[in-house]
This record gives structure tokens, C-alpha cells and sequence, in this order.
């Protein structure tokens, strides 16, 4: 019979033999250096759009860029290491020209006073060295503009922000390459509103779908409808009423727009701190331009 001593002995060398196999498996350990081009992704919701741009973003580093680093008339790959990639959840167009729904790589031919900007089937390449023409979905020109100062790593920017566009700008050194991005929005809703604010929902957005109409200059006698509606299952809100306001103003109603401006504005006197003074200002305004 082995003692005590002997079997804790033999306890742990065999916990020790378990613990250095444990090692052995372990995965090697691995460097990890910067990126010469770090890695960038771009995401924005433009309306009910979803535009994504994932690309590398090269530095000059005492280089120069266009004329340079990506030569006037030739196809550059719109960034570094792989080819750019541009992805839209709906159809939009792109200096007016349309684009469908997808996933594309974006190449693009820099010149002095036009750019060239190509969208292509995906096809994960490396740079452009395998660029096929035969491919391109879209071409597109582009013109651009000199920056007073200069930008150190390239960049893709998504900006000018509205329900229906956004400018996709390609920026470098000194250049600015604007794209205007366009999407019918209203078209894209409209069928999705009506049906839904038509449909058997408890409870409906009728603030919202009433300023979308009454913004894109839809069914106005809708939106008041809903801004109603809205009105009824919280009367204490003045706010909503300014909105009927608006409303009843674009559709020519100056006695009915005053009357209900008129009513916002008592009832943000009831109110305290920065509403009230938001919604004083906005319902004068109103009352003035009603004169």
C-alpha cells in the first residue's frame, strides 16, 4: 500500500505532466504591426438607405498623391490593398445615373480636371491589377475641387446629409472629389405608410408619417389627419400643434395655421426652460411670416 506522501507525490507530477501538455497545445503567440494603410469602415443610413464603404486608407508621407502615388488617366483602386467595396441596401443613383441595389468595387481614373469613378462587380481583388473593364456596372464623371489645406491620409467621406441624399467625397492631399448620391425615398415609403397607417396597428406613428408627407409634399389633408390624431391621444402636446400649424400654412389655411399657432404658443407659456423657449421662438416666427 503506498503512503500518503507517495500518492500526493504522484498527484502532482501527474498534475504538472496534464498542465504542461495544456501548454504545448497552446497556439503560438502572434506580431502584430501596424498597417501601413489602416483598414476603414464607412457606414450611413441616408432616409431608409443603408450605404456601406469599407477600403484602406494609404498616407502620403511626403509623397505626392494624384499625379503621383495614383497617376493622372490610369485606374487606381481608390484607396490600398484591396479594391474599395460600396455597398446599398436600394436602388439610388450616383451623378444622376442609376445603381442597383448590391455590392460593388469602386475604382476610379484620377485626371486634372475630371475624374473618372467606376462601380464594378465584386470580385475581391488586390489593388487593380486584375481591373476588367468588361465589368464595370456604372461609369460616372466627376469634377474636382482644390483644398486649401491638405489631407494626410485618404479618405471617403459620406456627407450633406438629407432623406433623399448624401455627397460620397473622395479626399486626398489637396483634392476633393464630390459624388451626389440620390434616393427616392418617398417613393421607396410611400406604399409602406399607406399601408401600415391604414392597416390594424394599435398604435400608429402619426407624427412622424405626417411631417414625411408634409416634408416631400405629399397628402397634405393625410398629414393633418394624422398630426391630429396625434393631437387627441395627448392634448397637452403644443408641439404637435406647431406641426399642425406648419401643415395647415403649406396648404394655404393662414387663418387656420394662425388659430393653431396661436394655441402652441399659450401652451408653451405653461411650459418651463428650454421648450418653452424653443417653441415661444418657432410659433412667433410662424405667427410673423402668417402676416
Amino acid at each position: 500500500m503506498k503512503s500518503p506522501l507517495f500518492r500526493s507525490a504522484f498527484v502532482s507530477v501527474a498534475a504538472l505532466a496534464f498542465a504542461g501538455g495544456l501548454r504545448a497545445q497552446a497556439p503560438a503567440p502572434e506580431l502584430v504591426l501596424p498597417d501601413a494603410s489602416p483598414a476603414a469602415t464607412v457606414k450611413q443610413r441616408v432616409g431608409i438607405t443603408d450605404i456601406e464603404i469599407v477600403y484602406a486608407r494609404p498616407a502620403l508621407r511626403g509623397r505626392s498623391a494624384f499625379g503621383g502615388l495614383a497617376p493622372y488617366g490610369s485606374v487606381w483602386r481608390t484607396g490600398a490593398n484591396h479594391a474599395t467595396r460600396l455597398t446599398v441596401s436600394t436602388d439610388v443613383k450616383v451623378q444622376g445615373a442609376a445603381l442597383a441595389a448590391g455590392t460593388y468595387e469602386l475604382f476610379s481614373i484620377p485626371g486634372k480636371d475630371e475624374w473618372t469613378v467606376i462601380f464594378q462587380k465584386p470580385a475581391k481583388q488586390w489593388g487593380s491589377y486584375q481591373y476588367d473593364q468588361a465589368s464595370d456596372v456604372l461609369r460616372v464623371t466627376a469634377k474636382p475641387a482644390a483644398l486649401a489645406t491638405p489631407v494626410e491620409s485618404f479618405t471617403i467621406e459620406l456627407g450633406d446629409l438629407r432623406d433623399d441624399s448624401a455627397t460620397l467625397a473622395l479626399v486626398w492631399e489637396k483634392t476633393r472629389v464630390p459624388l451626389k448620391v440620390q434616393i427616392d425615398t418617398a417613393g421607396l415609403l410611400f406604399p409602406k405608410i399607406e399601408g401600415f397607417m391604414a392597416g390594424p396597428a394599435a398604435k400608429k406613428p402619426y407624427v412622424p408619417a405626417a411631417m414625411f408627407y408634409f416634408e416631400n409634399n405629399l397628402d397634405l389633408k393625410k398629414a393633418l389627419a394624422w398630426m391630429d390624431a396625434a393631437i387627441a391621444e395627448n392634448p397637452q402636446a403644443f408641439y404637435f400643434v406647431y406641426r399642425k400649424a406648419k401643415i395647415l400654412a403649406k396648404m394655404g389655411d393662414k387663418a387656420g395655421a394662425l388659430a393653431a399657432a396661436q394655441a402652441s404658443l399659450a401652451g408653451a407659456a405653461q411650459a418651463a426652460g428650454e421648450i418653452k423657449a424653443e417653441y415661444t421662438r418657432l410659433n412667433n416666427d410662424l405667427i410673423a411670416s402668417l402676416k
